[in-house]
């Protein structure tokens, strides 16, 4: 992939992107091979991502060059130097890069100062832009205090009418003097949710919703996770150890959820387990309008699963700092057959040293973010 920022160094956050891709896959996969000691008994070929225009997601810190009526930037915070605007990354969808321009007169209109670090003072922290492949648009304005809200909210009908896409605007507000993306408080201007198409499903994304930034991507571990589901099921019906239809799963950590409402789709009866209600709640609205079997409860997982007899199958997709001890010691002792989805080798192979009683008989990585390191990981655990 060719990038003009990278080769003017205005963006060096694709630190891979001078390795051919092919090179950039192979080495993902050496390094999962060699965290998890050879211990999975079989390898899927890799799952491939689009070389650029995949990233349904961009998060810029807004900037200006110049006094007020200056135009915007939107990019990398300025750190003591001249800010650096990146709205056309050809990382981010046709969408987010056509709507970046549009956003930024609108906000120049509001006459809102961007943030300043240095003196805590400004309202335009960050434009957060999440798209599906539709073209649908979620924006989000990032303000330090309440005081963004009443002018953007001004502006709202021009972008609307600029952006006919456009199905969500909010402000999000972080007070806070810490470099953060995003506040906890969100102040909808208009719209809910951004659906997301995907593997067959329509995820309701509200705007504080966790999706990964690689839809095509995050559909092909989905699909991946049901089939070795079925895999798994069928593993037990051939040993005389199934239990009776509808097949039943737990879904640990399931955000909106994907894997969740894809087994569903295969037949599973699932319940999902989150500790966001938002996206507990988004979930079972589209399981509802999927008609599936799933249903979902806010809860920590780890202390839900505690008091619950295990099903066939347990799907867990932990933040970064993996699924703890807790819940390893849980699935080492009660689960037949586990799909851990990671975003973190180091974590994954830390766990499964907690549960030797169950085996990897499957893996696969899923290129989520190319042109760096990153990587995601799904394995089949089974109980021999």
């Amino acid at each position: 992939m060719q990038c003009a920022y990278y080769s003017s160094g205005k963006c060096r956050s694709c630190t891979w992107l001078e390795r051919p891709y092919a090179q950039q896959v192979a080495d993902k996969f050496s390094r999962v091979r060699n965290l998890l000691a050879e211990r999975v008994e079989f390898w899927q070929q890799p799952s491939l991502s689009a070389e650029s225009s995949f990233r349904n997601r961009a998060k810029l810190a807004v900037s200006r060059v110049g006094g007020r009526g200056a135009p915007l930037t939107f990019g990398l915070a300025p750190l003591g130097g001249r800010p650096q605007d990146l709205s056309d990354c050809p990382l981010y969808l046709p969408a987010i890069r056509v709507a970046l321009p549009a956003i930024k007169r609108a906000l120049r209109a509001t006459d809102l100062r961007p943030y300043d670090p240095a003196t805590h003072s400004g309202q335009l922290r960050h434009v957060i832009c999440t798209a599906n492949g539709e073209g649908e648009l979620m924006v989000r304005v990032v303000c330090r205090t309440t005081a963004g809200i009443v002018p953007i909210r001004n502006v709202a009908k021009d972008l609307r009418a600029e952006l006919p896409s456009l199905v969500y605007l909010g402000v999000n507000l972080l007070p806070e003097r810490v470099a953060l993306v995003e506040g906890s408080t969100e102040v909808p201007i208009f719209g809910d949710h951004l659906e997301m198409p995907v593997a067959g499903m329509g995820l309701r994304l509200g705007p504080q919703s966790f999706f990964q930034t690689n839809t095509a991507v995050a559909g092909s571990l989905y699909q991946t996770a049901a089939d070795w589901a079925d895999f798994a099921a069928r593993s037990l019906a051939d040993t005389g150890n199934s239990v009776a239809q509808p097949r039943r799963a737990f879904d640990l950590y399931c955000g909106v959820g994907g894997f969740a409402l894809q087994l569903a789709l295969h037949g599973w009866a699932v319940t999902g387990v989150e500790v966001s209600e938002d996206a507990c709640q988004a979930a079972s609205l589209a399981a509802r309008k999927l008609g599936v079997d799933a249903n979902f409860v806010v809860a920590d997982a780890t202390q839900w699963a505690r008091a619950q007899d295990f099903p066939q199958l347990v799907v867990v997709n932990p933040p970064r700092r993996g699924i703890g001890s807790g819940l390893a010691a849980l699935l080492n002792e009660r689960a037949t057959h586990v799909l851990y989805s990671s975003c973190n080798p180091l974590s994954l192979a830390r766990d499964l040293e907690m549960m030797p009683a169950l085996r990897a008989t499957r893996g696969r990585i899923f290129d989520m973010f190319p042109h760096t390191p990153h990587v995601e990981t799904l394995l089949l655990l089974s109980r021999d």
